[in-house]
């Protein structure tokens, strides 16, 4: 049987500190390696589409530029994000609701894989840089059990090592964290983040 996961937490943090990005915070970087505020949310803004598409099964319109690593930039960021990202989050959560967005085969980003496994992509992409955001403008961030377990279970099988060509790109090199550390801080290792990262330590 798929199990279906509820991406609607998830998405509820991230418009949560989409909220709470002031200005000037656009330029500072985050846990993501040469990655800034302004283009985690222009990723935000594409992967939001693209996986609610995904899940609706509604092929992407012709020419349309595919979201996935290296796409977005601060340059590209809509100057609308602030009313448009909460609406698209909420419907990407909506959209996975439906038991048929988790059957099949699902396409994003260029790529089609089953869909119950598109949908484990995208509450990771939700968790995962919605982290990078909380910690690249000082915000709380908070994960719910049933994602966390998710995303550990995701990037765990990601860290084998017969994964790692198709790792490449997607997550960087495994951070040790103790393994008696909590569950998400092992799920960021496994991401290639250090859970302890700030920006002054970035500098």
């Amino acid at each position: 049987m798929t199990t279906i996961l509820d991406l609607g937490p998830a998405a509820d943090q991230v418009k949560a500190l989409v909220a709470g990005v002031t200005d000037d915070q656009l330029p500072a970087q985050t846990p993501c390696e040469g990655t800034s505020v302004a283009t985690i949310l222009d990723h935000f803004m594409g992967l939001t589409r693209a996986f609610h598409d995904a899940a609706t099964k509604t092929p992407p319109p012709q020419g349309a530029v595919q979201p996935g690593p290296g796409t977005a930039s601060d340059a590209n960021l809509d100057p609308e994000w602030r009313q448009r990202l909460p609406e698209q989050l909420d419907a990407l959560a909506v959209a996975w609701k439906d038991p048929a967005a988790w059957e099949g085969m699902a396409e994003a980003g260029g790529v089609t894989m089953p869909a119950a496994v598109m949908g484990l992509v995208a509450l990771d992409e939700l968790v995962l840089h919605g982290w990078d955001l909380a910690r690249g403008t000082g915000q709380s961030f908070a994960c719910d059990p049933a994602s966390t377990q998710a995303v550990f279970e995701f990037t765990s099988q990601a860290a084998e090592p017969e994964q790692a060509a198709s790792r490449e790109g997607l997550f960087g090199p495994v951070v040790d964290v103790p393994a008696e550390a909590p569950l998400f801080d092992r799920a960021l290792g496994l991401s290639g983040r250090d859970p302890a990262w700030s920006p002054a330590r970035d500098r």
